[in-house]
């Protein structure tokens, strides 16, 4: 593995209620609370923090995505003149997939705390005509662009050796001390955080083992 990504999340400064309320909906990479971490062709990465009680603007999503969770909260979204909808919490290592049926959609989210609001939103540019047929393991979801597969590790743990045939985003929902094997043996072990990243372009068949003395959680998006 060559580089991860790492960034904490930012402290953000809480904007006026009332001017969330008016002002116009942004693309999503341009929202306030959407920090830009990665940019290519096939996707965007983006680092989204919101402290108790703070709301997002009103902003758009174009493309298919997917959202990891980092921190543990509570929230809420609403669609411009809709009622806010029903709390849902969320815990690291939870996913959630869209997939854009009917055009853009247009959103914000509040953080009913207590923790704070921290996903790793990755947004899908290209959806395939043909998708690939094959999986790189158990699916723990997916949407016309991608597949996504959660791999929980116990300390001392490795999972099966698998491979990924097609581009992928390798996500760091806790941090811990993260071994990768390929099938002769050679491995490299990186202390990871929570919310790092790497971008694999490669093909690559490995094991994912748990170096560390917790539990390990590991999501893994693989473009269609």
């Amino acid at each position: 593995m060559k580089l991860w990504f790492s960034v904490a999340p930012a402290i953000v400064l809480v904007t006026l209620f009332a001017a969330q309320e008016t002002s116009a909906p942004v693309p999503v990479e341009q929202e306030a609370h959407h920090h830009l971490l990665l940019k290519n062709d096939s996707l965007l990465v983006l680092r989204v923090t919101l402290q108790p009680g703070e709301w997002s603007q009103y902003h758009i999503h174009s493309v298919d995505d997917v959202a990891v969770f980092i921190g543990k909260s509570s929230a809420t979204q609403q669609l411009p003149g809709q009622p806010e909808s029903a709390p849902m919490e969320q815990i690291p290592g939870n996913i959630s997939l869209r997939t854009l049926r009917e055009g853009p959609l247009t959103h914000r989210v509040h953080n009913l705390g207590p923790g704070i609001f921290d996903v790793l939103d990755v947004e899908l540019l290209q959806r395939p005509e043909h998708p690939s047929a094959g999986a790189a393991g158990p699916v723990a979801g997916e949407n016309p662009s991608a597949r996504v597969y959660k791999w929980k590790i116990a300390a001392g743990g490795t999972t099966p050796m698998h491979t990924h045939d097609r581009p992928y985003l390798i996500v760091a929902a806790t941090g811990f001390n993260l071994k990768m094997t390929a099938p002769d043996g050679q491995s490299s072990t990186h202390e990871i955080k929570p919310g790092d990243f790497h971008w694999v372009t490669t093909k690559v068949t490995h094991t994912l083992a748990n170096a560390g003395t917790g539990e390990g959680q590991i999501v893994e998006i693989e473009l269609k």
